[in-house]
């Protein structure tokens, strides 16, 4: 494992040894990168590891032809059916208020000893449990 992580370029010029008394040697410095493997050709820089791979890889690749799912992707497809679910959303909240609104007079006035009273409440929140079963009834094809 004496192969250095940076080879020297052959091409380039051999440093010049100045004559005279020779400096002491410069402590080790650390890589720039941070090495994860045991293998020094695998801790070069991600740039020498991947020369395909460049800064402008991505947008500006002329091996990519398709970016994303097509035009009009993310889009209503069809407005009609959206604001019918949407109305049919606000009118069965409506009628969950109002169940809650007549769970809590119906049961306070059990509580109280109005039973008659509570029995009406009763057939309220029946009713309003057949309207929400007659708004899902309504349009099958869109379950």
């Amino acid at each position: 494992m004496s192969e250095d992580a940076f080879p020297r370029d052959p091409e380039a010029p051999e440093p010049a040894v100045p004559a005279g008394p020779r400096p002491a040697p410069e402590p080790p410095r650390p890589p720039a990168y941070s090495p994860g493997s045991a293998q020094p050709r695998l801790n070069r820089p991600v740039h020498e590891r991947y020369p395909q791979i460049r800064p402008t890889s991505g947008y500006g690749d002329p091996r990519i032809t398709r970016t994303g799912p097509g035009p009009g992707a993310g889009t209503e497809q069809e407005p009609e059916r959206s604001s019918k679910l949407s109305a049919r959303l606000a009118l069965a909240l409506t009628v969950v208020i109002g169940q809650l609104w007549g769970l809590t007079i119906v049961v306070d006035e059990w509580m109280s000893g109005d039973t008659g009273t509570a029995w009406w409440g009763a057939g309220f929140l029946c009713l309003s449990f057949l309207v929400v079963l007659g708004l899902w009834a309504i349009d099958p094809k869109d379950r």
